[in-house]
């Protein structure tokens, strides 16, 4: 099942996406809910970002050949930090190339949303605390971060985090496809069995020190070839299998 968040005729709203139609979905999001009556075809609808979480968080250096292509050692416990709310952006909205740098980078990413309140929750409870999964991309200023010598900034501008298409539902996150194109050409090609660090694993050691709510997001981490700097123009795509494609358009600041 597939769950998408739009605006249609002035009303946002959560919809379940059948082929290329929308339906709405009755109840609750984060509770029971069952498919209502149709909506409109996909085409008439404005995706949104699939959740607003209160916090989205990162898992750096999860993929082995990433970690070789920066030339750096594998975490011994994930390697965790945060992008605020204010940076996401959904399905076909813009990623706008900060001024401040001049080495952004895109990082294609499996992202999950979190279901119910999750505190000091075990990897063996951690899966019936996802909702669902979508596609995320993780934008980066390196030539920031280097300066800075952290994530924070580098991380942390509107539109650096590209969240969509939509949430699908009853996928096993673990062996997934996972791609990312730049203007069409293939730039990561893997799968999510490649992570060092599962799902369970991140869940649950990230509900050990902070609460998670529902419609939080963790983003599990990227694969090799995310280092490509990007240039304003450029159509970025992450598409993960089970999910489908985001795409966003880089534009200059104003």
């Amino acid at each position: 099942m597939k769950i998408a968040r739009f605006e249609h005729e002035g009303k946002v709203g959560y919809g379940i996406l059948e082929e290329d139609t929308l339906f709405a979905l009755e109840g609750e999001l984060f509770g029971k809910f069952h498919r209502g009556p149709e909506i409109a075809p996909l085409r008439e609808v404005q995706l949104l970002a699939p959740v607003q979480p209160s916090i989205v968080v990162c898992a750096g250096l999860n993929y082995m050949r990433h970690i070789q292509e920066r030339g750096l050692s594998p975490p011994k416990e994930p390697l965790l930090f945060f992008k605020p709310s204010s940076s996401v952006i959904g399905h076909l909205e813009d990623i706008v190339y900060p001024a401040l740098s001049q080495q952004t980078c895109y990082e294609g990413e499996l992202c999950l949303i979190i279901k119910r309140p999750a505190r000091g929750i075990t990897e063996g409870e951690a899966l019936d605390y996802i909702l669902g999964y979508t596609c995320g991309n993780d934008l980066t200023a390196r030539d920031i971060m280097e300066k800075d010598g952290n994530n924070t900034r580098a991380k942390s501008f509107d539109t650096f985090c590209a969240l969509g298409p939509c949430i699908a539902i009853g996928l096993d996150g673990s062996n997934l496809a996972i791609q990312s194109r730049v203007n069409g050409r293939v730039q990561q090609d893997s799968s999510t069995k490649e992570m060092i660090f599962g799902i369970e694993k991140l869940v649950s050691y990230i509900s050990q020190f902070m609460s998670l709510r529902p419609g939080d997001v963790i983003m599990t981490g990227t694969p090799s070839g995310g280092l490509c700097p990007i240039q304003v123009g450029d159509v970025l795509e992450v598409e993960i299998e089970g999910i489908g494609v985001l795409q966003n358009k880089v534009v200059a600041p104003k």
